[in-house]
């Protein structure tokens, strides 16, 4: 089975699978403090750098980033915008992006 990153609310939400380089970009993510919850989880700048740092090695072992509100499979590009850009409002999304 691949690895497989959830993203939620712009942020993680959860992981299966992880190798150990996979595991350790999102600790410097977690390493920031966490919410125990995702719909609360609000990430500094630093923090999504973190972890879009992690998305790309996720990405590069040939792991998945699923994106929970839809159920679909994401790009590793399409997911760090959508990290980097969540919580900005646009006028045809709103919050959730």
């Amino acid at each position: 089975m691949s690895e497989t990153l959830y993203l939620k609310w712009g942020t993680v939400k959860g992981w299966e699978d992880l190798s150990d380089a996979s595991a350790a970009a999102l600790q410097k993510w977690a390493d920031f403090g966490v919410s125990m919850s995702a719909t609360t989880q609000r990430d500094t700048t630093e923090q999504k750098q973190a972890l879009c740092d992690a998305i790309d090695v996720v990405a590069s072992g040939g792991g998945v980033i699923w994106n929970d509100w839809n159920g679909e499979e994401m790009t590793a590009d399409a997911a760090k915008a959508y990290v980097m850009g969540y919580g900005h409002r646009s006028e045809t999304q709103g919050d959730k992006q």
